[in-house]
């Protein structure tokens, strides 16, 4: 069985599976669908609710997040309504630590006039409380707190808030898609849209259709499923895949296009994290300009892919909820069919009856190192400044790789006004790289060491000797 780092993840895995198998035997129509939630939640007892019914009742949002989610929503993220109910709702409280104290620097404080003393207590009016925290700084004794919900703490855009039914609220204006919200959820109340029913059929549609499925892997992927890399390519021709293609050879065709491109503007940011070029066209459209315009190495493989094979479909894996979004839009030309993340082909998988570790061994060797460093954060800089070395280029790329929102909108505002050296930024919404990405099977450090042990197995590979191979 797949270890899995919190009961969530497990949940999710239950359900995606299960819709998986009946996707496979063509049973998605019948009654077994509707059995899904008593299947995972047999009871009699309750496990993570009050009650079996209830966690039933989130069970069956999953199946339908897991089945393409609510098609009036376009974002690729949303909240499950029914699991959204265990955080406070006032957000600013006093706890036992108020000592009555005379001073009532509390009280004194507030623009509102919402806080009164009563029975030599600090008291607050949440009707009149507007969340400034004045009053969370004043007092001596740390006693009045400010608790934030956990996805609204992680949501690095500001773009979640608490909605009139008091539950979580996503502004879609200002979110970004970078699953922040999905990973730090502690009850598992916002979910990423699944397309793993959508996958199923269009690997059961190619032979009657004739067209070719092909596999696209993200970089990352190495270290996130049990067996070997040779073994996950078997599996995934014996789910009807007709190649299996890594990611990092487009990821090599992505820094030699952008290496053409910072010689000509020789100020600029990377475009691979499709997270990151969101932030910054939404929140920093002033500096949007310096976003390459080189496409995603997901795009620039679908778009190989489908020159060299014009009756190609294109599947997308990785660790990234973003790519979901990225792959529907228009400026991609429809290089990428579908978009899932490592849970959902480890669903897939498991769905189909089939276990990695028993799988006979294949090859996967195409890329170089520099095009598997993308998934780490630092992997997209060297690889650029490698493609500028090897076409002899005179311009330096002066490199700075950021990691995380924060840091990424504070060295862009540094780097348009002249206040830093640098001239190349890489921007990763998440902290660390895509090898941390929210919908990885694991998050842990061991996931970069997995992926520099990957860029070692390409050995002397250039991304000029590479590119070359693919071409022919």
């Amino acid at each position: 069985m797949r270890y899995y780092e919190t009961q969530v993840q497990s949940l999710k895995d239950q359900v995606l599976t299960s819709v998986a198998k009946l996707a496979w035997e063509d049973q998605l129509d019948s009654p077994a669908l509707l059995k899904i939630p008593e299947q995972v939640i047999p009871g009699p007892e309750a496990q993570m609710r009050c009650c079996i019914y209830k966690e039933r009742a989130i069970v069956n949002q999953r199946v339908q997040m897991a089945m393409g989610g609510n098609e009036e929503i376009s974002s690729v993220v949303e909240v499950l309504p029914v699991a959204c109910d265990e955080c406070p709702v006032s957000q600013i409280s006093v706890g036992e630590s108020c000592r009555g104290c005379i001073a009532h620097r509390c009280k004194e404080v507030c623009p509102k006039g919402a806080i009164s003393i009563v029975n030599h207590r600090s008291v607050i009016d949440h009707d009149k409380c507007i969340l400034c925290g004045k009053c969370v700084s004043a007092c001596p004794y740390n006693a009045i707190v400010k608790n934030v919900r956990p996805c609204e703490r992680a949501c690095p855009v500001d773009a979640i808030s608490m909605g009139e039914d008091r539950k979580a609220n996503i502004n879609y204006d200002k979110c970004i898609s970078c699953g922040e919200c999905v990973i730090q959820c502690p009850f598992g109340a916002i979910m990423d849209k699944s397309y793993i029913t959508h996958a199923i059929q269009m690997l059961k549609n190619a032979e009657k259709e004739g067209y070719h499925v092909y596999a696209a892997l993200a970089p990352s992927f190495v270290g996130q499923f049990e067996g070997t890399i040779g073994q996950m390519v078997t599996a995934l021709k014996k789910l009807g895949f007709y190649s299996v293609e890594e990611v990092a050879l487009g990821a090599d065709m992505t820094a030699e296009a952008e290496a053409v491109e910072f010689e000509e503007k020789q100020l600029m940011t990377s475009s691979c994290c499709p997270a990151f070029v969101n932030f910054v066209e939404k929140h920093m459209p002033q500096q949007a300009h310096l976003v390459s315009h080189t496409p995603s190495p997901m795009v620039m493989l679908g778009l190989h892919l489908k020159q060299k094979d014009p009756k190609a479909k294109v599947i997308f894996f990785g660790p990234c909820v973003a790519k979901k979004m990225e792959f529907q839009l228009e400026k991609t030309k429809g290089a990428i069919d579908l978009s899932l993340s490592f849970e959902e082909l480890y669903a897939m998988i498991t769905g189909k009856g089939l276990r990695l570790t028993e799988q006979e061994e294949a090859v996967l060797d195409e890329a170089s190192g520099f095009g598997r460093g993308f998934a780490n954060s630092g992997g997209v800089a060297a690889a650029v400044a490698q493609a500028l070395k090897e076409k002899g280029s005179e311009v330096e790329a002066r490199t700075l790789p950021c990691s995380g929102i924060a840091e990424c909108r504070m060295n862009i505002l540094k780097m348009s006004k002249g206040l830093i050296p640098q001239n190349f930024i890489e921007g990763m919404a998440c902290s660390g790289g895509c090898s941390q990405g929210p919908v990885g099977i694991l998050r842990s450090p061991k996931n970069k060491t997995e992926v520099a042990k990957h860029v070692k197995e390409a050995g002397d590979r250039t991304i000029s000797d590479a590119l070359t191979e693919a071409r022919k």
